[in-house]
């Protein structure tokens, strides 16, 4: 049975952030460990192969970290100050201005730097 990468992403991520070996996770999840170090090189890998147009500073060559996000109906914000589009359109609305630390976090977090 074949898994596609959808599949593996999640799994690579779950792993991950286990305090166990990766074959001890793929052991207790059913999932071939030779696939699951196969997996792990390969997106590791995925993550390095960032556009040369990029100046090498801001270049990563380590896999980005996970991210967990949860999304719910939306909201209404009392008194929103602070509106932040992304270029891929995604609305962050805050009700004060972040700290200088927490955007330059999250503009690497976006572009796939550390």
């Amino acid at each position: 049975m074949k898994m596609g990468a959808e599949f593996w992403v999640e799994h690579v991520a779950a792993a991950k952030l286990e305090t166990i070996p990766a074959s001890e996770y793929a052991r207790r999840h059913g999932l071939s460990v030779p696939a699951l170090y196969y997996w792990q090189h390969k997106l590791r890998a995925t993550a390095t192969d960032i556009s040369p147009e990029l100046p090498k500073h801001a270049r990563s060559t380590h896999a980005s970290k996970f991210v967990a996000l949860r999304v719910t109906d939306k909201v209404a914000v009392p008194s929103c100050q602070c509106t932040l589009v992304l270029p891929s359109n995604l609305r962050l609305e805050m009700p004060a201005l972040p700290s200088p630390e927490w955007l330059v976090a999250l503009v690497r977090a976006a572009q796939g730097v550390r």
